[in-house]
């Protein structure tokens, strides 16, 4: 379970290194931008470790209703994720497209794991993005919605979203994750 911990504890702290310590993230220039990329990728796999080691209490599991509910909060947030905020039309005027898929990603997954394990990584991680979203809103109080891009974007990035969400479920029932029923 340290691991774990650990994990999502690095996750966020190199995320937040930007806005916690500016001027020393300024005065390494470019190595910091490969420092932080190196603790997020520790933090992964501290984190994939952390969770298959694992082991905690079950309190809900998954359920028909509550697969389809997670499975279609995931293709939102693989769409938010993707591109389409930037180019597209339906996300334009949203200010935080990608975190908050993260935090859709991250609720979804809480809808069908319902045990310590999964409370500790996709709550820390929810927890993360919507702090996130506070403390880039506090910093930058100042924005602006782009200019819509056209809808057919939005039509490419969704079928895209499709396809790579079978992907990711493929991969998931691999792993012993069934994600489609």
């Amino acid at each position: 379970m340290a691991l774990l911990i650990l994990g999502v504890l690095l996750w966020a702290a190199a995320h937040f290194f930007k806005r916690a310590a500016p001027d020393l993230r300024a005065s390494l220039g470019d190595k910091g931008k490969g420092m932080v990329a190196l603790a997020l990728a520790l933090s992964v796999v501290l984190m994939v470790v952390g969770y298959r080691m694992a082991d905690g209490a079950v309190f809900w599991g998954r359920h028909p209703a509550t697969v389809g509910i997670n499975n279609l909060l995931v293709l939102v947030a693989i769409f938010m994720l993707s591109p389409a905020p930037k180019k597209g039309k339906l996300l334009a005027g949203m200010r935080h497209p990608m975190l908050t898929g993260f935090a859709l990603w991250a609720a979804a997954h809480l809808l069908v794991n319902g045990d310590v394990p999964s409370f500790i990584l996709f709550g820390g991680l929810l927890v993360w993005a919507l702090a996130e979203m506070i403390v880039i809103n506090r910093a930058e109080p100042a924005w602006t919605p782009r200019t819509p891009g056209p809808i057919s974007k939005d039509l490419i990035f969704l079928g895209a979203s499709i396809v790579l969400l079978v992907v990711i479920g493929y991969i998931h029932g691999l792993l012993g994750y069934p994600v489609f029923g």
